[in-house]
């Protein structure tokens, strides 16, 4: 996995989501990704370096129609020029904030397979922890290390989000089977890799159509464990060679999908 959280467009900042049973959900969350004895997180959420980088919000009257789906915050160079071609595209527009002189700030959006996101001004440099921006710095503190989307029509998506985000693509051998295909690595402005973009097949058939947001923790036996006591569901679990957990898609409480990632 790579480091999304860098200054550029298609990097990624942060994810939220607004739930039902919001005091039940801070709980699950806050015990599944505070394991091992050098937690990555912190009981508020927060990473260990203090940086609010996911965000579990009450299900209020102002977010009611958003999808129960983690939202990855992705910075674009031009929020409304990508509003625009989303919705041209078959998107949707689910929120569009803009100031008082009518320019866009942020905006939430669906793809046409249903996935949420947001979409932010490509933020300042000093504005990223200097720890937190380092390409390829072993995992010390708690980010979002990696987003996939699993799709019936991928070719269609990938197109989409080079459209809207502003990623490029590269190939990645996949087999089915007897079957070659490739699903794709979306690329940001930096030229790294930043999320997936998959075929719903082979390994990735039984994924949900919703952004995956990965979240490294320091002991991913003993979260996954966590999952299932707090009322959550294990849906996946990719071993290594060595059996040893890499990674594992989740559900929580209120069947919001995400995975999490050996640190």
């Amino acid at each position: 996995m790579t480091n999304p959280i860098r200054p550029q467009v298609g990097g990624v900042l942060s994810a939220d989501i607004a739930v039902p049973e919001h005091e039940r959900e801070l709980r699950f969350y806050s015990r599944g990704l505070t394991t091992g004895e050098r937690p990555l997180w912190r009981e508020d959420l927060m990473n260990n370096l203090g940086v609010p980088i996911i965000g579990v919000g009450p299900r209020g009257r102002e977010y009611a129609e958003l999808p129960l789906q983690w939202m990855p915050h992705i910075q674009v160079a031009n929020v409304a020029a990508s509003v625009e071609r989303a919705s041209e595209l078959g998107g949707q527009v689910l929120l569009h904030s803009r100031d008082e002189a009518g320019r866009s700030q942020w905006a939430v959006l669906l793809d046409p397979n249903g996935a949420a996101f947001g979409v932010i001004p490509v933020v300042p440099a000093e504005m990223i922890p200097a720890e937190m921006a380092e390409p390829g710095r072993e995992q010390a503190f708690g980010q979002i290390a990696w987003l996939d989307l699993t799709v019936p029509d991928a070719p269609a998506t990938r197109t989409f989000y080079e459209a809207v985000i502003g990623w490029r693509s590269q190939d990645v051998a996949m087999r089915d089977g007897d079957e070659s295909y490739a699903d794709y690595a979306m690329l940001g402005g930096a030229g790294s890799a930043i999320a997936g973009i998959c075929h719903a097949r082979g390994v990735n058939a039984d994924l949900p159509a919703v952004w995956l947001i990965y979240l490294p923790v320091a002991d991913l036996d003993e979260s996954l464990r966590r999952v299932e006591e707090e009322g959550g569901s294990v849906l996946k679990v990719m071993r290594g060679k060595d059996g040893k957990a890499r990674f594992g898609v989740v559900s929580d409480p209120v069947g919001a999908f995400f995975a999490l990632a050996a640190a």
